[in-house]
């Protein structure tokens, strides 16, 4: 095989990241922040060494840090709301994680429902990961990360911080200098081509062409003539030379999409071009050198389609001179809550409202809420990043205006319709207890009613029946809190304690002479709520 024109003598490394903490990487259970009060602070994690050794770890509002990884300092959740009392995690054995909740510490909720005493989750849950809410405010993710390993500092454009994520990052600096061809293999969305175009900026022909080729979207009798050019009456319509794709990335990179989608024609004259470094204009009589890097990506099983006979295997060999499988979302679901500050910040810096990511109060109300954080954290994502992107933008710019995101109804059915539930539990496990267990009185899953079937009357008049007790309304109507304080939000005659003015607030606690629960009756919002807003303006120290 001639391989010369496509190996560059002068290999540039200096492309390579600094690395640090080359330390044989092994697995660990981890929390990783999803939602917080200061949205800045989704993907920072806390590794729970000692529970990996059979200890234990304490959390609550005042330690311990929660960091980016790769970084230095952190800080704790220190979000007000939450208790100093801690909640436990600890060994349960044979990879198992026991969440411990004491009585008086800070509420917990896992799986729509609350945690009372103590809850065991296995490798298989913590594999997709278990979404913890913390009073309502705080969304951690309790899953299975890497204890430590080579950490990246360059980004490489990527965001995330999971380990998937990780292996991307490592095999793009392996290669990214070598001037082999590289497939990436990965779903729709996952972001194939992010990859192939930090490959290229981090190569020593990032200052040539980098042209991107959507092989699937080419009417394959176009095929040739768009990749290889074609020559003057070669086919009807064909009134000029036609350059093409490899000519046009000469000296730089060509990144070709949906390669299994190549007709066999098409196959052949890459496989030359591979092998010669040489392509056939169509309707030419002599070969053109070129003087390119290929990298190919698909979604489809090319191994499957060499069975089928639809794929050529020489083609593939040359092809995967190095492979790079990209992982799906639902494989990091650790990089949810940051990939969508991501997007997010991305979106309002172009809507000139980047300012409301910058909150630096604790106690101000979430900008991402918990019940839509779990909607994100449980959707099983089949269009991936791309999907996750797209959704932001509906959701930043519906929110247009208002304090934090609120999903609209169509975006809710949406989330709703593809959830990936947690594994199944083994029954009569020690110390599995889930809080239906613990506390018979609570009513059966079975006999949960769906948010949507509630009427804005209903929801009112158990509200008032329940003197806006949360909870109480909540198992009133027989649907989860986090459900009950999505309808609050829609419903179009109510309002929370956000929407109150300072002026109606301090009236009436003046009128009611600070007596929270008349003050509840009168201004007609949770005394959770109001009790928030009132310590904010300082009114409860007058």
């Amino acid at each position: 095989m001639k391989d010369k024109p496509f190996i560059d003598e002068n290999i540039s490394t200096a492309a390579t990241p600094r690395r640090e903490r080359e330390v044989a990487a092994r697995p660990v259970p981890a929390l990783t922040i999803v939602a917080h009060p200061l949205p800045h602070r989704a993907g920072e994690r806390l590794l729970l060494e000692e529970v990996a050794t059979g200890g234990s770890v304490l959390v609550s509002r005042v330690g311990p840090d929660f960091t980016l990884p790769g970084a230095t300092l952190g800080m704790p959740l220190a979000d007000t709301f939450l208790s100093r009392k801690p909640l436990v995690f600890e060994s349960a054995g044979q990879g198992r994680v026991r969440l411990r909740v004491q009585e008086g510490g800070t509420q917990v909720w896992v799986e729509d429902a609350p945690l009372a005493g103590a809850r065991e989750f296995g490798p298989e849950e913590l594999a997709v990961g278990v979404p913890l809410v913390l009073a309502e405010r705080v969304v951690l993710l309790l899953h299975q990360t890497l204890s430590s390993g080579p950490v990246v500092q360059d980004s490489l454009g990527m965001v995330g911080h999971g380990p998937g994520t990780r292996r991307v990052r490592e095999d793009i600096t392996r290669v990214a200098d070598l001037n082999v061809p590289v497939l990436i293999r990965g779903e729709t969305g996952s972001g194939k081509e992010l990859v192939a175009r930090a490959i290229h900026q981090h190569s020593a022909r990032r200052a040539k062409p980098f042209i991107s080729v959507n092989l699937g979207a080419i009417p394959k009798e176009l095929a040739a003539a768009e990749l290889f050019g074609a020559k003057r009456g070669a086919y009807t319509g064909a009134t000029q030379d036609r350059e093409g794709f490899f000519r046009a990335a000469h000296g730089g990179t060509l990144f070709l999409d949906e390669v299994g989608e190549a007709q066999p024609e098409v196959q052949v004259m890459l496989l030359r071009a591979l092998e010669t470094g040489e392509v056939y204009p169509v309707g030419g009589q002599a070969p053109v050198a070129v003087d390119v890097r290929l990298i190919t990506a698909t979604d489809a099983d090319l191994e499957a389609r060499i069975r089928q006979g639809s794929f050529k295997a020489p083609l593939l060999h040359r092809l995967a001179g190095y492979e790079i499988q990209v992982p799906s979302l639902r494989e990091r679901r650790e990089d949810i809550g940051v990939l969508l500050y991501h997007f997010a910040r991305q979106e309002l810096e172009a809507l000139g409202e980047a300012h409301r990511l910058d909150s630096t109060a604790s106690q101000a109300e979430p900008w991402l809420p918990s019940a839509l954080a779990i909607r994100l954290v449980r959707f099983s994502w089949p269009g991936n990043v791309r999907q996750l992107r797209n959704l932001t933008r509906q959701l930043v710019i519906g929110s247009r205006g208002q304090g934090g995101l609120k999903a609209s109804p169509r975006l809710e059915q949406e989330l709703d319709s593809s959830v990936t539930p947690l594994p199944a539990r083994p029954g009569g496990s020690a110390g599995a207890r889930s809080a239906t267990e613990e506390s018979p009185s609570r009513e059966p899953a079975g006999s949960r009613r769906k948010p949507s079937d509630v009427t804005d009357a209903e929801l009112l008049e158990a509200l008032r029946a329940s003197a806006w007790d949360i909870k109480a309304a909540a198992e009133r109507l027989g649907i989860t809190r986090p459900s009950l304080y999505m309808l609050i939000d829609k419903s179009p005659s109510l309002r929370t304690a956000g929407d109150l003015s300072v002026e109606e607030i301090s009236t009436c606690f003046r009128e009611c002479g600070g007596d929270l629960d008349e003050m509840v009756r009168r201004l007609e919002v949770s005394k959770r709520g109001l009790q928030r807003r009132v310590r904010e303006l300082g009114l409860d120290g007058d």
